[in-house]
């Protein structure tokens, strides 16, 4: 845990909830056409907007009942430079259309806190430069750096409580990623997908990988998660005697056993089971109980997180009164 932000953020104090699989809930459940698997064209219209909302709504509703927080991000995962012109946007544009997604979940958070009295963390989502599943090229810590300090800037000029830099899938890129929030004194987190065998497509096992990122970066980021993977994935790699162990704060899994390969050919959604999932990860919390941040990603949606928070939080609350 990074003492530096114990006091700044909730997830540190408490287990929250985190949204689902936005991406494939917008184009298989609602039929939206992403071009290039980019929420952030949500943000262009009325109707994109409200159907975020929407979507936001399952959530805050789930948090609600359980009288427990969240942990939203932005639709920004593919909107930083390379992809404004691939989405027809000019640079400025693209600007806005960030910004446009702080402001909307601002006022959802407004009206959560106001009548949950639990609290909404505002996630500015960073996506890798490229594909997430294959770095088709790597970039070195410095040039990773570059690139994203142009959306780092843009973000936290808005109110995110901190950038999340997701589904990242080698070591160089979140060294980069967690230097250029550095520079801007805004916490971050680094969320780490990885391969059936639970490394990342590079190689390195994802608790590694987390000691990797810390060495270089003087432990600067706030914590590290990972997503985009099946708790069977990764399950054997929790090592609660590892010494990075600590700093793994959070599980945004898919809801699908299949590999990234898989997935990647699929033609339909396979959003798995969600109460097998909520059974996985309380499984996970048995053998690794520092997890407080626990939402999904491909394939999952309300349905998970509800069954996840129904499994998960109990837990939490058995913590709390013996402590």
């Amino acid at each position: 845990m990074n003492a530096k932000y114990r006091n700044a953020l909730p997830q540190f104090k408490e287990r929250l909830l985190a949204d689902a699989g936005l991406e494939t809930w917008l184009v298989f459940d609602e039929g939206v056409e992403l071009p290039h698997f980019s929420a952030v064209t949500e943000m262009a219209s009325d109707e994109g907007r409200a159907r975020y909302r929407r979507y936001l709504g399952h959530y805050t509703d789930i948090a609600h009942r359980h009288a427990c927080g969240l942990v939203v991000e932005t639709t920004t995962w593919r909107a930083s430079p390379d992809w404004s012109r691939p989405l027809g946007y000019s640079l400025e544009e693209l600007i806005d259309l960030n910004r446009e997604a702080v402001e909307v979940l601002v006022g959802v958070r407004e009206e959560f806190e106001r009548h949950s009295h639990r609290p909404l963390v505002i996630s500015g989502c960073i996506g890798p430069r490229g594909d997430g599943y294959h770095p088709e090229t790597r970039m070195t810590p410095a040039q990773a750096e570059s690139y994203h300090q142009w959306q780092v800037d843009v973000l936290s000029d808005t109110q995110v409580d901190l950038i999340t830099g997701m589904t990242i899938n080698y070591v160089d890129e979140a060294i980069g990623l967690v230097r250029a929030a550095s520079t801007r004194g805004t916490p971050v987190a680094i969320a780490f997908t990885v391969e059936t065998d639970g490394c990342l497509i590079t190689g390195e096992p994802l608790l590694d990988a987390i000691a990797a990122v810390d060495r270089a970066t003087q432990h600067a980021a706030a914590y590290f998660m990972v997503n985009c993977a099946h708790p069977s994935h990764f399950r054997a790699q929790l090592d609660s005697q590892h010494p990075s162990a600590p700093r793994l704060l959070g599980v945004r899994a898919n809801g699908s056993c299949k590999s990234h390969a898989e997935l990647d050919e699929a033609t339909e959604l396979d959003r798995g089971d969600p109460q097998a999932l909520a059974s996985d990860y309380a499984s996970l919390l048995q053998h690794f109980p520092g997890l407080n941040v626990l939402g999904g990603c491909c394939g999952t949606d309300h349905e998970h997180i509800n069954a996840i928070a129904e499994a998960c939080l109990p837990i939490h609350a058995m913590n709390v009164v013996n402590s």
